[in-house]
């Protein structure tokens, strides 16, 4: 099976420059607001806990990288948004995941947007996806705890979110009932 998570391991995690940025392995980057989940996603695609998770925002202070199937790294990046962490904290993080998307070199195949689907697009959310579209880095937007409305709550949301940027694939899911993942992994490609 051509998208099945085999191997994924820890690597490493860089507040900067690092030779681990001049591998040719593609990258695919994680990102999204504090608290949105981001680490139980990564977790809920490799099927073990390999992302630190937490009920308290803002625990990824670093850019957390994982070889998958010794053929690309997921990275995880600090949470945008709210987080409980000082102006200049919080400006460190925001210039520390500019610098690594748009100047550092690294070779990011995909961006996966994170959102949650109760909250819908927040004003970081939107600016995030207008540099990705400038800088021309790919992404795909994925709705996050999907699970957690009634159905016909959930449509509504989903039809809100994708009306809202048209030619945009939303991507409703679950790190605990898993749905979504079987798609994601297709986008990710890690043939």
């Amino acid at each position: 099976m051509a998208n099945r998570i085999v191997t994924a391991v820890y690597v490493k995690s860089l507040n900067g420059t690092d030779d681990l940025l001049n591998d040719t392995k593609p990258q695919i980057v994680f990102m999204g607001r504090s608290n949105v989940g981001k680490s139980s996603l990564i977790n809920s695609l490799v099927g073990k806990p390999l992302a630190r998770s937490s009920k308290q925002p803002g625990k990824t202070h670093t850019l957390d990288f994982f070889l998958i199937n010794d053929k690309v790294y997921f990275v995880d990046l600090p949470g945008y948004g709210f987080a409980n962490r000082s102006k200049d904290e919080l400006e460190h993080f925001r210039k520390l995941i500019a610098w690594y998307l748009f100047t550092s070199g690294a070779p990011i195949k995909l961006a996966v947007l994170i959102i949650d689907v109760h909250i819908g697009f927040t004003d970081y959310d939107r600016e995030s996806m207008e540099l990705l579209h400038d800088h021309q880095i790919p992404f795909v937007l994925v709705a996050n705890k999907a699970d957690k409305l009634k159905m016909g709550e959930r449509v509504k949301k989903l039809k809100e979110l994708s009306a809202s940027y048209a030619n945009i694939l939303v991507i409703p899911y679950s790190s605990y009932t898993r749905e979504g993942k079987d798609k994601l992994l297709a986008i990710v490609s890690l043939k």
